[in-house]
């Protein structure tokens, strides 16, 4: 497996800020098809907010999510790994811990979102082209 760097290459992250309500948030995260957001205050990763934080501290407590900030919801501190971590090891982190995404930090600035799903996507395109690579040799002539 490769590192999560390789992932990053084309991800645009979209963040929230600690100050924005929690409507807008998830939102947001419905028209770009995510299931967490880092959450930023003054620029540093503050926390994540999950569509799991969603059902729990918002739905679930009665909440009203055009006037509740996202960062009174929001998991603080979550577990972050660096862009050269191993794939490898972000799932067995999320295994672990139970997580589906992971905030992706290096110098104390979010450089990206890694999930369950992007992970799984990609381990499954590696098998393919395995796949694809032991084919064509099976079927060379002379082989």
């Amino acid at each position: 497996m490769c590192a999560i760097v390789d992932l990053l290459k084309d991800q645009q992250t979209y963040c929230a800020d600690v100050d924005q309500a929690v409507m807008d948030v998830a939102r947001a995260m419905v028209e770009r098809n995510i299931g967490a957001v880092p959450v930023l205050r003054h620029g540093k990763l503050a926390g994540i907010f999950s569509e799991r934080d969603l059902m729990r501290r918002v739905v679930v407590e009665g909440r009203n999510a055009e006037r509740t900030r996202v960062g009174d919801v929001m998991t603080e501190s979550p577990l972050v790994v660096s862009p050269a971590e191993d794939l490898e090891n972000c799932l067995v982190l999320m295994r672990n811990y139970g997580f589906r995404h992971l905030p992706v930090c290096e110098g104390g600035q979010v450089r990206g979102m890694v999930s369950l799903r992007d992970i799984l996507l990609r381990d499954l395109s590696d098998k393919d082209e395995e796949v694809r690579v032991m084919r064509a040799y099976i079927s060379t002539p002379g082989m």
